[in-house]
């Protein structure tokens, strides 16, 4: 499957969150035609990217992975070093 032409399928779950005066918008997507798994994407108001290797079942499991490090790690977690179950790829910002 050629990903880069596949359609996109985007949870409603995604959205702009900001905590302690920072804003990163969450992504939480799938390709239409594939294995039904979920990806998480955290973007940081400077563009920095964090995805997570793993996938997720279903969009509810990525939307509470990503709480569940807000709640753990804070949303600064986003901007330093990453874990080894995620990555750090660079995107353009997102616009607010």
């Amino acid at each position: 499957m050629n990903e880069e032409a596949s359609e996109i399928e985007v949870s409603p779950l995604g959205g702009i969150v900001a905590r302690a005066g920072m804003t990163v918008h969450v992504e939480i997507y799938r390709f239409v035609e594939g294995d039904d798994s979920w990806t998480l994407e955290v973007t940081d108001h400077e563009g920095g990217s964090t995805v997570w290797e793993d996938r997720f079942a279903s969009d509810n499991e990525a939307h509470a992975e990503f709480y569940r490090v807000l709640e753990t790690d804070g949303i600064q977690s986003f901007l330093e070093d990453q874990p080894e179950s995620r990555r750090l790829v660079q995107r353009p910002p997102f616009n607010e």
